[in-house]
């Protein structure tokens, strides 16, 4: 049976880290001068320290979401592989810099390569793993023989303050429903700005280590939950999403339609249970024995979720000592999809893996449930 590898792993933090003290000096107040108030209460919670913006202090851009995505993949070009190598090109992102032309199809245009495939995946957490399974299955039907796959994300640009200003001066949320308020400043102060890049082939490297993809799966639980994050619309007392084209034009600025929200209600109650559930469930499917996983690898998108998540797998019997989780989510933020891709190219490039070691992955997407989980031999 043919395999796939992952050969290498490149990764692209624009600028330098930003600490908690200076993220309002990028993104700017909402309101005035006057520091939100629930950044104080989230930044203890999700204990991230430092994470990076395609911003300066004025708020002006230094990359473009694509640009992200070029530097990653250019990281990959070495003696041994060239960029005009590339065979295919999946990309997953939230944050396209444009409706059209796909996220995939600029990127493609700015590495200025030969005509190859190029697929884009939306969504969010999960688009990236969606992309990583297009390229295995391509090259495991002889379709390709390697295959380029990025993870990128550039929220910064819709945590900026002045895409807050107009609902702030009409409503004044904060002081009149604090809750609703919280869930919509809630994530500007988790996400992060960043790329990565995975060469996929179906050879191993002959020097140094490899990483075997044994399997990847991916479900969704929207039949069962509403919809819990979303961006470009609003969501109805009934759980339903009204889309941004049904609204007057006034109303996208008046109702901060293109901000991203989350119901936080249903994330504190759906994220580690259904995503835990999944992940056993699987292990029971590849007959896979929790004990024999070396490296952990969950993208969680606050520490406030470790314990849960721990917690979870408790009650089906798996337990994985701390010691096996690897998590850089305080060191660089949450940068969605690339999350995973980043932590697993800082566990690649770390000297930690053996030959043998098995790692797990597991993606949780809270905008309507959806997890990826996948098996990843060091060979």
């Amino acid at each position: 049976m043919p395999e796939v590898y992952i050969n290498d792993i490149s990764v692209f933090l624009p600028g330098n880290p930003v600490s908690n003290s200076e993220m309002e000096e990028y993104l700017g107040f909402v309101d005035g001068n006057i520091s939100s108030k629930s950044k104080p209460v989230i930044l203890r919670n999700n204990k991230i320290t430092n994470r990076y913006y395609a911003l300066d202090k004025n708020g002006n851009s230094t990359h473009s979401n694509a640009e992200l995505t070029c530097e990653a993949i250019k990281g990959l070009a070495h003696d041994g592989f060239k960029l005009s190598d590339i065979e295919l090109l999946t990309c997953g992102t939230t944050t396209p810099d444009q409706f059209l032309p796909s996220h995939a199809s600029m990127v493609h245009g700015k590495l200025n390569q030969k005509a190859i495939e190029a697929i884009s995946f939306s969504g969010s957490c999960c688009s990236g793993m969606n992309a990583l399974k297009y390229a295995q299955m391509s090259i495991l039907t002889g379709n390709t023989t390697n295959a380029v796959t990025t993870g990128s994300e550039r929220f910064s640009q819709w945590m900026l303050a002045n895409n807050f200003k107009e609902e702030i001066t009409k409503i004044k949320e904060i002081e009149e429903k604090p809750i609703l308020a919280f869930e919509k400043d809630f994530l500007r102060w988790m996400l992060s700005d960043g790329s990565a890049a995975v060469l996929t082939s179906n050879k191993p490297n002959t020097n140094g280590i490899s990483l075997k993809i044994e399997w990847i799966e991916i479900c969704s639980f929207a039949n069962e939950v509403e919809t819990c994050m979303y961006m470009g619309g609003e969501k109805m007392p009934d759980g339903d999403i009204k889309g941004w084209a049904t609204f007057k034009q006034n109303e996208w600025t008046e109702k901060s339609l293109f901000s991203i929200r989350q119901d936080v209600k249903l994330l504190d109650i759906y994220i580690a249970q259904l995503g835990t559930k999944k992940y056993v469930e699987l292990f029971k499917k590849h007959n896979v024995d929790p004990k024999s996983v070396d490296w952990f690898l969950p993208h969680i998108s606050s520490e406030y979720f470790r314990s849960k998540v721990d917690d979870e797998m408790k009650k089906y019997g798996v337990e994985l000592p701390q010691e096996k989780w690897f998590v850089n989510l305080t060191q660089v933020g949450n940068i969605g999809f690339a999350s995973i891709f980043i932590a697993l190219g800082e566990l690649l490039k770390s000297g930690k893996l053996e030959k043998g070691q098995k790692i797990a992955l597991t993606v949780p997407e809270s905008a309507r449930f959806s997890y990826a989980n996948a098996l990843i031999t060091v060979c």
